[in-house]
């Protein structure tokens, strides 16, 4: 707002912002959109039904539950490294979403290594292990991916992962995961730095 020399008072810049649950309300103002102008990660995102903000830090994280996603960057940045975006899948996710999810952190290309963190009380871990497998055959992924994975299906998620042969490293502690994680991360930006090449394999 601003008032010019006649005291009138200008509006001289506005923003609306449109909730994205009110779309199915708002048709018509929904297909204004131009996606022109949004991230193109973001897009990818929408149309999945996934909840992606990119941040610039070098862990990728996936966690399902906002809560839980919050808490996850949070115990990144307390062992000191850097989430490289906040990625909720939700308590409904499919596999086919999850892969989605994995094609969405390693297009950062400063991904360094990915922590998965899935509570599974809706969600269920052994689709959330298929989805990981899928995504590693499918982007054959050589960075290193810790997994924790804790309620419903746990020991099916970790029967189809150990059947599968990838090199995730499992971790049913947070604390611990979010260390490891962190840690791993460190040597492959150690690595870039240098010039060397590391490839975490997977599958082996």
């Amino acid at each position: 707002m601003a008032e010019d020399r006649k005291g009138n008072v200008l509006c001289m810049d506005c923003k609306i912002n449109f909730d994205d649950n009110t779309e199915f309300r708002q048709k018509e103002i929904f297909a204004l959109k131009d996606e022109s102008q949004e991230d193109a990660r973001d897009s990818k995102a929408n149309a999945a039904g996934l909840n992606y903000i990119a941040l610039d830090g070098t862990i990728g994280c996936l966690v399902n539950g906002a809560g839980l996603a919050m808490s996850t960057m949070d115990i990144i940045k307390l062992h000191g490294g850097s989430p490289a975006n906040f990625l909720d899948v939700g308590g409904g996710a499919t596999a086919e979403q999850v892969t989605t999810a994995f094609e969405l952190i390693t297009s950062d290309p400063n991904v360094n290594a990915i922590l998965v963190n899935i509570f599974g009380g809706i969600m269920r871990c052994d689709i959330i292990a298929q989805g990981i497998i899928d995504a590693a055959q499918k982007l054959s992924l050589k960075i290193p991916i810790v997994v924790r994975l804790r309620g419903t299906r746990v020991d099916d998620a970790k029967a189809l992962m150990a059947a599968s042969d990838l090199k995730v490293i499992p971790c049913d502690n947070l604390n611990e995961a979010a260390s490891m994680i962190v840690k791993l991360s460190s040597i492959v930006e150690l690595a870039k730095d240098s010039n060397v090449k590391v490839n975490f394999e997977l599958p082996i």
